[in-house]
Order: structure tokens, then sequence, then C-alpha cells
């Protein structure tokens, strides 16, 4: 019993904070609207919380409690060795035998089987656990009420950061961020993907605000936060950004003339830096990074017996391997989740929301705008962020029920590329879905 009063305390007081921040005033979103969807995550967080308490009841294999039991061992050293836990909490110090053998040891997830040349995310939620274990008392359900917090801020920011470029498609973009199945469910747990919608919203709404306004430092300080917080959650994700983010700062310092060029130039020399990666970073190779992930992934999931696992052929380490298997590599990220309804209630799930997308996508095409009134630049940062960051996920990523988790990123910015095509004129929404 005081475990629920004191998530409900919490709640009410987040649900306060959204009421009273001008953070959340967004245009064609209120503020009851915004605390209803916060209130709809927290729902969608406890159930993928019931789900993997006793719908799949190995605590040992589950992210939501992998990272929250490793939460409470770091958490633990608090009362009496204060200074243990702020040097594990903030990564300062904390490599020496003493930590390794009173604390890494005992977690179960700070060390992976499989160890490369990349950081292991795992920390970072490890960490976040450990923090939020100060206000929680151990609740797990108080942990969740964070990471939502923390997802809808990241959402409302992603919202705020758009809305402007897409007038009159308010409720689609509503939709696209907010309501989308998979990413309302892996958004709303506490696992990576709420602090990297955290991240990644609260990234580009200071990057565009940066263009607009101007540098300032309260901006430039959560855009250096952002960055952190996303490369040490998923790397992967940020890098796949950088490229059309440059093209787009490049589009609009010079008024937007051969924006399809600049974008082609652009991630033509990303590519080749990428190629050359070894040579700027000592042992880093991107080629090898991901085809490590990749071999590493299978290795996982054959030992697991993962129930979606597909047999796809084994990248090799040369650039001509990853150029041959990109067909396939998009196609694993966009279509390949339609496979799965026959993996129980999930995979139906995934496999009806890919045809409703699909269906979405061609409804919107058809109901486009003129080339010409189309924001080119945007629309050319959100297909190649979406087509980079799918190229990296079916590379190195054989489990279509993991897929349908990792590419939840990307499903917003895809619509909203569609968006940007689309006339809002053209597009005739029922009264029900009025949105206030």
């Amino acid at each position: 019993m005081p475990g629920v009063l004191l998530t409900i305390g919490w709640i009410a007081l987040f649900l306060f904070a959204i009421r009273r921040s001008s953070f959340f005033n967004a245009p064609g979103l209120s503020k009851r609207t915004i605390g209803s969807l916060f209130l709809l995550k927290i729902v969608a967080g406890t159930a993928m919380w019931w789900i993997y308490t006793f719908h799949f009841p190995d605590r040992a294999n589950a992210d939501i409690y992998k990272y929250f039991d490793d939460g409470n061992i770091m958490f633990s050293a608090l009362p009496d060795h204060p200074l243990d836990y702020l040097s594990m909490l903030f990564g300062i110090h904390n490599d020496q035998a003493h930590f390794d053998g009173e604390y890494y040891r005992v977690m179960h997830n700070w060390y992976r089987q499989y160890e490369s040349n990349m950081y292991n995310d795992a920390h970072t939620m490890i960490r976040f656990n450990a923090f939020v274990r100060i206000f929680s008392f151990g609740v797990y359900h108080m942990h969740t009420v964070f990471a939502c917090f923390f997802g809808i801020i990241g959402s409302v920011a992603l919202y705020r950061t758009f809305v402007t470029f897409l007038a009159g498609h308010e409720r689609a973009l509503t939709i696209a961020i907010f309501l989308l199945p998979s990413v309302l469910f892996w958004g709303s747990g506490v696992i990576k993907e709420a602090l990297l919608f955290f991240g990644l919203g609260l990234f580009l709404f200071n990057v565009f605000g940066m263009l607009r306004d101007g540098a300032r430092p309260l901006r430039v300080l959560t855009l250096v936060f952002c960055c952190v917080l996303l490369f040490f959650l998923k790397f992967y994700v940020l890098l796949s950004l950088i490229p059309a983010l440059i093209a787009y700062v490049w589009c609009r310092r010079t008024k937007d003339r051969s924006a399809l060029l600049k974008y082609a130039v652009t991630y033509a020399v990303c590519i080749i830096i990428a190629l050359n990666s070894s040579h700027i970073i000592p042992r880093f190779d991107i080629i090898d990074v991901l085809w490590v992930k990749q071999k590493d992934f299978i290795g996982m999931a054959t030992a697991a017996h993962a129930g979606s696992l597909v047999d796809v052929v084994r990248l090799e380490r040369n650039a001509w391997s990853f150029v041959k298997r990109s067909p396939h590599a998009l196609y694993m990220t966009f279509l390949s989740p339609i496979t799965a309804w026959r993996n129980g209630v999930l995979g139906l799930v995934s496999a009806t929301e890919n045809i409703a997308l699909i269906g979405s996508i061609a409804f919107f095409l058809t109901r486009r705008r003129p080339w010409r009134d189309v924001d080119k630049p945007l629309f050319y940062l959100c297909i190649g962020y979406c087509v980079l960051l799918a190229l990296v996920i079916g590379w190195t990523t054989p489990v279509i029920g993991a897929l349908v988790r990792y590419r939840t990123p990307l499903l917003p910015f895809l619509l909203i590329a569609v968006l940007l095509i689309a006339d809002p004129n053209r597009v005739k929404w029922p009264r029900w879905m009025h949105i206030k």
C-alpha cells in the first residue's frame, strides 16, 4: 500500500509539472492532452511490467528487471559508502579492483558475455535505475513513472520541433510521435528506448532552436548533455542522424538551393570518413564494429532459442558485403515485422501495425502537395536518417522481435517525412479525432 501511494503521489507531481511548465506549451496540443498521453504511457509501461512478470517470467533475461536489479546493487553502496555510489553513478575513478569485487561482479549485466570495443550501454540504464532508486524506495512502478516522464519530455520536444513545419497536420503528428503502438509500448518501459526518446527529442529541439534563435548557454549545455546521453545509450542512433543534420544546416545556411546535391555530397563525405574511421580513431573500424555486432547478436539469439530468429546471410568484413546486403537490410527493418504475426500477441500487434503504417503512407501520398511546396531539406533529413538507421538495424539484427523495438526511433521520422509531402487541406479527419 505505501508503494501505491508513493507512485500515485509522484504521478500527481509530474502532472502538476506538466500543467505549470511552459515547456509543455505545444501548438495544437493542450496540456490536458499531454497529461493524458503521460498517463497512457504509464499504462503501457505497466503492461510491459505485467508481460515480463507473468507472461515471460524469466527475470534474469528481462531487460526491465536486469537493469533494475543491478541498479539496486549499485544503490546499496549509498548508505555506508556514498563515495562509492557517486563514483559508480558518474563513472569517476570507478575502474578499480575494489568496485569490481564489491559491486560489478555481483551484478549480472555490468559485464556482458559478448564484449566488444564499444561502450556497454547497459551501464547507462543501471545508473539510471540506481539514481531513481533514491526516490522510489525500491518500488519498481516508480521507475516506470520516471521513465514515462522522461519519455513524455522527449516526445513533446520532438512534437514542438516539427509542428511549426506541419501546420494543419497536428493530429497526424500527434499520432506519429505519441501513439504508434510500438513507440508507445517500447518507449514507456524501464528500458533504453524511454531515455532514447528523451535525448533524441531534446537534442533536435535545441538544434533547431539554435538554427532559429542562435546559440544560448543553456541550449548549448543541453545539447552537449543530449549528445553524451545518446552516445552512451545507442551511439548508432546519434551517428545515423549526424550526416542528415550537417546537410540540413548547410541547406539552411545557403537558402535551400540544390538541397538534394548538398545531401548527396554530405553523405558521400561521411561514408568516406566512416570507411577510414580506423585512421581517425585508433582501433575503431565501423565495418568491424557492425560485423561483430551481427555475429554476437546471432550467437545470443541462437543460444536463447529466439522464436523470431531469421536465417540471414552473415556479413563479411568488407564494405562490398554491406552494400550487397543493403536491400535485405531495408526489407528487414521496414517489412519483415509483417511476418511476425505467428509469434504470439506481440508479433500479431507488430504485423498489424506494419500493415497499418504501409496503408497510412499510401493514403497520405495520394494526397500529396506540389513538390515545389515541400520543405525539401527537412524531408531529406527525415528520409536520410531513416534509411541510414534502417540499414544499421537491418544489417545487425536477425531477430524480428528485437528489430521491432530497435526501429522505434525512426518510425516517427518516417511518418513526418510523409506528412511533409501530404497536403493537409486534402486530408479529412473524423470529429472524434479532434485533439485539443
